[in-house]
């Protein structure tokens, strides 16, 4: 038997006979109770066959390709690649917690390929997890050959979310399996009163602004952009810039597949600093004198654009990203360059203008043409602290979700 790693790649001909079935055995040790499914997809990523979703109320395919046995948190998947049809390009194998959970408390989470004598198997444990409520835990996929991917990457929102992402439509008629989703998102609130709960004022409007623009049940990774350039300095002497910081996080715990988000710096370069989670953000604001002789100056936000693009490109998921800026970047023309290369790609851009200065090309970016869809938005807070809390979320979601279904039928995400 095999040990992989997560982010394990290779061709299923290379460890088994990919025309003979495969048994597929997934198993969690944790005090929670555990969904595990199996997505059929096609060659857009999405679930455009639901007889193809293999799970707890829909155990075998038609033709038996795929059939799921035992429940909770040992399963496993008898697989026949060489039987399924044409239009099912890639089988995802999920893990989900029900109820209050999440993902980062298991003991163990075992993953174990196997034909005859041959075995790939991987293991597991709670600290390779945040607070997710799901796991994209193997893909075999079809590229040439049949491949399998160890994905082993956790995705907020459970088996719910996991749904919405890969295209299917929810039979919310079972009541028991709806007061389920219900609490995942419930939890939200639950997880700032014990964690932050100084943050807990900022749960209401979001979930007010999130309902408005019907982004309740979107999964997203989430990340920041913050301007480093001497300008800032007082900003960031004044608070200014953990405040904004302090209400991504509820944004952040709602929207991102790890609960957490990606954080950048940029001046005259840009610096990606530690992921921001509940447990770190009040810190997230480092020493100025140290940010600024490593990386500030003057603004140039090209690198931090191209890190990002570099990040999420191939995502499955889409990302959000909110830049905080004072003032006008170098090299314009690069940015726009990169914003529009961009519009291929999984990813939104929400550009905050915070200094009551010249915003330049930042202001162009919503309007510009020769996009293949409008992916960024601009707008200027002139004082975080004197617009309701409410009006700020719905200013920052205001373009996303028309982004998101224009994305979607174009199969960018």
């Amino acid at each position: 038997m095999a040990e992989i790693q997560r982010g394990f790649r290779g061709k299923i001909d290379d460890y088994f006979n990919s025309s003979n079935e495969i048994t597929i055995e997934i198993s969690v040790l944790g005090k929670g109770e555990y969904d595990s499914c199996c997505f059929g997809v096609d060659a857009a990523d999405k679930l455009s066959d639901e007889n193809y979703m293999i799970f707890f109320n829909q155990t075998a395919s038609p033709k038996r390709e795929i059939v799921l046995n035992g429940s909770g948190a040992n399963i496993s998947y008898n697989v026949n690649l060489a039987k399924l049809p044409s239009h099912i390009y890639k089988l995802v194998f999920t893990v989900s917690i029900d109820g209050s959970g999440d993902m980062g408390e298991i003991q163990r989470l075992s993953i174990r390929l196997s034909q005859g004598s041959n075995a790939l198997s991987l293991n597991m444990t709670g600290t390779d997890f945040h607070s997710e409520k799901a796991v994209i835990a193997i893909e075999i996929y079809k590229k040439d050959f049949w491949r399998v991917a160890a994905v082993a990457s956790g995705f907020n929102g459970g088996l719910s979310a996991l749904l919405k992402h890969y295209g299917g439509v929810e039979d919310t008629s079972a009541a028991p399996r709806q007061e389920s989703i219900k609490s995942s998102k419930v939890s939200l609130e639950k997880r700032i009163e014990k964690e932050a709960p100084q943050l807990v004022s900022l749960v209401k409007p979001l979930k007010v602004s999130l309902e408005k623009h019907n982004l309740m049940d979107v999964v997203a990774q989430v990340a920041l952009l913050i301007d480093i350039s001497g300008s800032m300095q007082n900003m960031f002497n004044n608070g200014t810039v953990q405040r904004i910081i302090d209400k991504i996080v509820p944004l952040a715990m709602q929207f991102d597949d790890n609960g957490e988000f990606e954080l950048w710096y940029f001046g005259v370069s840009a610096k990606r600093m530690s992921s921001v989670t509940i447990k770190n953000y009040s810190s997230a604001t480092f020493d100025w004198d140290r940010l600024m002789s490593r990386y500030g100056g003057g603004t140039n936000l090209a690198p931090a654009v191209e890190d990002v693009v570099d990040e999420y490109k191939n995502s499955k998921i889409p990302a959000y990203v909110l830049c905080i800026t004072d003032g006008a970047t170098s090299k314009a023309g690069k940015v726009k360059d990169l914003i529009s290369q961009a519009s291929d790609y999984p990813i939104f851009w929400q550009f905050i203008g915070v200094g009551r200065g010249n915003y330049g090309i930042l202001e162009e970016l919503d309007t510009m043409a020769g996009r293949r869809i409008d992916n960024a938005n601009f707008f200027i807070l002139d004082d975080i602290d004197q617009i309701d809390n409410t009006e700020l979320y719905s200013r920052m979601l205001a373009e996303f979700p028309s982004w998101l279904k224009e994305a979607g039928h174009l199969g960018i995400v």
